[in-house]
């Protein structure tokens, strides 16, 4: 199991604003740009203000802005909020960025159902949208340690790069710096298990192990795997969780169809791997309204309690 500190908070935000700042005191590639969003950008923006852009609310604007930084040879981070750099600037990045497989970075929060915003500031979709972009890597971090490894191992990456978070204010931290690594492209097994296994990503890793430690109290063994690179997926750890549990969760703050759970079905099916279960939990084909996240995860089926009364069904 991965060493997890459940009484131990830091801000995503912050995180990123100084692994930014980081890599750009090693390399005069990166830039920082952003649409007016403010969080993460002070470190940057003071330490290298003659690498720092604000386009104001244009999202389409600092994409386009982006792609001709990264013509030019530079690494061009952008940090916003997911529902518009998915939605509102999705032409911008599958043509100007996509099409000629450039190292963008797109770093925005909001994802899921977090930030009490209503439906028009959801980003519900960002996930399938940006996986169905060719070239484009997707990436969902789980806690601010994670975060931090894949903006730093995203300076040696190639193409075009989406990394969604929560708001991004207050964040529990669920790994161990100093032991846990993570590789941009393959998932992590957060806890080893034999009867189950729980396939997660984003803000529901830390959720999939309070319901593992939850299961092994009612001698329950839980596999976790934290996918928090849902493109290209590790369908090498998929087919092994299936053929050594059996049976398959998908927890994620993202539509149901076409984000995780999509592909990871998609895996199996392609490998031709029979399970005994296989289960989504995530949004449905909803609208959903204001709320906190802990509230709308109960309205549509996929807090903790609705996942544990699942699983010990099967049992």
């Amino acid at each position: 199991m991965a060493s997890v500190t459940m009484e131990g908070y830091n801000s995503a935000r912050t995180v990123i604003g100084e692994a930014i700042a980081d890599i750009g005191d090693k390399d005069e590639r990166v830039w920082l740009l952003t649409p007016d969003v403010g969080f993460g950008c002070k470190d940057f923006k003071e330490k290298h203000p003659d690498r720092f852009i604000d386009t104001g609310i244009a999202e389409q604007d600092v994409v386009g802005v982006s792609s001709g930084l990264a013509y030019d040879g530079n690494m061009p981070y952008i940090i916003g909020m997911m529902p518009f750099m998915s939605m509102r600037a999705l032409e911008q990045v599958r043509t100007d960025v996509c099409y000629p497989n450039l190292p963008v970075r797109i770093i925005a929060n909001y994802s899921g159902l977090t930030g009490n915003g209503g439906s028009t500031h959801y980003a519900m979709e960002d996930m399938a949208l940006y996986s169905s972009l060719v070239n484009m890597t997707v990436c969902a971090a789980s806690d601010p340690v994670q975060l931090r490894q894949i903006i730093s191992g995203s300076l040696t990456y190639e193409g075009p790069m989406s990394i969604r978070i929560d708001p991004g204010k207050s964040n529990r931290i669920i790994y161990n710096e100093k032991k846990d690594r993570f590789t941009i492209g393959k998932g992590y097994t957060a806890c080893e298990g034999k009867d189950l296994t729980i396939i997660a990503c984003g803000e529901m890793v830390d959720y999939a192990l309070q319901l593992q430690e939850k299961a092994a109290s009612e001698g329950l063994s839980i596999r976790v795997i934290d996918m928090f690179t849902i493109k290209p997926l590790d369908e090498d750890l998929v087919c092994k969780a299936a053929e050594e549990t059996g049976r398959i969760v998908v927890w994620e703050d993202h539509l149901m169809k076409n984000g995780l759970a999509s592909a990871v079905a998609d895996t199996l099916m392609d490998h031709m791997i029979n399970v005994k279960s296989f289960k989504r939990f995530g949004i449905p084909q909803v609208y959903p309204g204001f709320g906190s996240a802990e509230e709308l995860y109960h309205r549509y089926g996929y807090d903790l309690d609705a996942v544990w009364n699942y699983v010990k069904g099967l049992f």
